[in-house]
């Protein structure tokens, strides 16, 4: 089973991105993170509408420039899999493209996440649902 978890926005810099998102209501869920293996930097805001990751790249990182060179901000859903492998399996028999490998991240606590690409064009995360 799949759970919606939060939008992915891509940005230069999370702190001024904050304070607009603050001006909605929205008020920062947790710490900071840093996560070398994903090359970005990150913030989780809640507020009235879905939660949101803001992403800036670390210094010397290009995770982000392609999204951001073509004027993308809202670049991936991401959803909690309770069944993780079985999921990207799921998602690959149905024609889903692998973009990045399952990994772990500093963001979820060390679980797995991985990016597919939906015939659609799509961006989607998959995170590895914690249980205990």
């Amino acid at each position: 089973m799949r759970t919606f978890h939060h939008l992915g926005i891509a940005c230069k810099s999370i702190e001024r991105e904050e304070a607009v998102y603050a001006s909605l209501g929205y008020v920062r869920e947790g710490e900071r993170f840093v996560d070398p293996l994903q090359g970005v930097r990150g913030s989780f805001m809640t507020g009235d509408g879905p939660r949101i990751e803001l992403l800036e790249n670390l210094p010397d990182s290009t995770t982000l420039a392609p999204w951001l060179a073509k004027g993308v901000r809202v670049y991936h859903m991401a959803y909690l899999a309770d069944d993780f492998d079985a999921e990207v399996e799921v998602a690959l028999r149905a024609g889903w493209k692998m973009m990045r490998a399952p990994l772990p991240a500093i963001a979820f606590g060390g679980a797995r996440v991985c990016f597919l690409m939906m015939p659609n064009m799509q961006l989607i995360e998959l995170v590895e649902r914690k249980h205990g």
